[in-house]
């Protein structure tokens, strides 16, 4: 005889193994998201030099890509929450594959920046942390999200690796339509085993009020839904500190290919290497490192001190002067950034109600956007007037002001 009981354990069990299949195939999209991504990263430098573009129109056409993410940023999260997880992360593979596949044709500087207008909808990290927001619980989310470090680590590590020796062996288009192809399969992926809707399967509707399972209204172009975001408990304080302290890595990381080449003189390959050692770092802070500090310190805690191991990352860029020194230094720099990185990620969806968590998440990317459309322009005229070592300089200051302020004046709690 089948009880009440017995069909209420039934159904749990199906949804958290349902709930275990969608995570699963939401970190293979990312391990694969991140290789292509970082396929490209690697080899854009030495393509944009192979068609004769110098380090100023590099500089502009990072700044293009920035842009076009900025404007789409919001609007693909209010997206997801409108159509849910599934038509998201398929938007940003569609946009993913044809970015790469006209980088791959590129045979002009104008088919390189016609490349980079795709990426308007290229938000596969984003939609990601959307899914695993809908299937974990608050106190599992910093963790959750985490997670997603490890797989896009694995990305990281092999993207760039597998660009290196493609562009090696054959050449920078090649490398450009395999990642083409790996974001045409992520489509595939997508389709195959991630629902259409995976709010339905938020642990979030444990609380049983209706404002938790309330179906998200209104259209994608609602600006008064982004406005009423930044009024949410929080999200103003997380959105300042993570712009700010963003700044100095968003003009560190645009100017990094060209530090490679140019400081380091690091060949295509040597560069690969340098780029997977970052990920590897970056994996294993997000993927271990999280769960356990998130056990021990709170959030606000946690922002205070990231914020202190980049400034210590910061002061000692200023005296590397070699690649080896360099590696050692980047890691101050890798913990605290992801750190910080998560812990505002998480705390920002739990600003806002579960059907707002999109929008919430394409807000706060947004910053890393609107960084990247100024600082290859800005870190380009540092490079030239002052070299290297004002990155270290930069960086130092503005987060030293930041930690100083935030250990006077910071919210606890949060």
């Amino acid at each position: 005889m089948i009880t009440t009981d017995n069909m209420a354990s039934e159904k749990l069990k199906k949804n958290k193994d349902e709930v275990r299949r969608i995570t699963l195939a939401t970190h293979l999209n990312i391990i694969l998201y991140a290789l292509c991504y970082w396929i490209q990263i690697g080899v854009m430098p030495y393509l944009t030099k192979k068609l004769g573009v110098d380090t100023k129109v590099f500089g502009y056409l990072q700044s293009v890509f920035a842009f076009v993410q900025l404007c789409g940023g919001p609007l693909f999260g209010r997206f997801g929450d409108l159509f849910g997880g599934q038509s998201a992360l398929i938007l940003a593979f569609i946009a993913a594959s044809s970015s790469y596949g006209l980088l791959a044709l590129a045979s002009s500087t104008f088919l390189l920046f016609l490349s980079r207008l795709p990426s308007v909808c290229m938000h596969s990290m984003q939609g990601a942390q959307m899914v695993i927001t809908d299937v974990t619980t608050s106190e599992d989310r910093a963790s959750g999200i985490g997670h997603l470090g490890i797989s896009y680590g694995i990305g990281m590590v092999t993207g760039p690796l597998i660009g290196g020796f493609v562009t090696h062996y054959f050449n920078e288009q090649t490398a450009a339509f395999a990642a083409m192809l790996g974001s045409i399969l992520s489509i595939v992926l997508v389709i195959l085993f991630i629902p259409t809707d995976t709010k339905q399967y938020s642990t979030e509707t444990e609380k049983k009020d209706e404002q938790a399972v309330e179906q998200p209204q209104g259209s994608i172009f609602d600006f008064k839904k982004y406005a009423s975001i930044f009024e949410a408990p929080n999200f103003s304080y997380l959105f300042m500190i993570k712009a700010v302290s963003g700044l100095p890595i968003g003009i560190f990381q645009a100017m990094f290919s060209i530090f490679a080449m140019d400081y380091f003189h690091l060949e295509a390959k040597d560069n690969g290497f340098v780029l997977s050692y970052v990920g590897i770092m970056s994996m294993l802070v997000q993927g271990f490192g999280i769960g356990y500090l998130n056990k021990r310190f709170t959030e606000d805690v946690l922002i205070k001190y990231s914020i202190i191991a980049i400034s210590l990352g910061y002061f000692l860029l200023i005296f590397v002067s070699n690649i080896w020194v360099f590696l050692i230094v980047l890691l101050p720099l890798i913990c605290g950034g992801a750190v910080l990185t998560v812990i505002i990620t998480s705390l920002v969806t739990k600003s806002v109600s579960s059907k707002d968590t999109g929008a919430a998440l394409g807000l706060s990317m947004a910053t890393n956007s609107m960084i990247r459309t100024v600082s290859p322009t800005i870190g380009g005229i540092l490079y030239a007037t002052f070299g290297f070592p004002i990155f270290g300089i930069g960086g130092f200051v503005i987060n030293a002001f930041l930690a100083l302020y935030l250990f006077s004046y910071g919210k606890e709690n949060l």
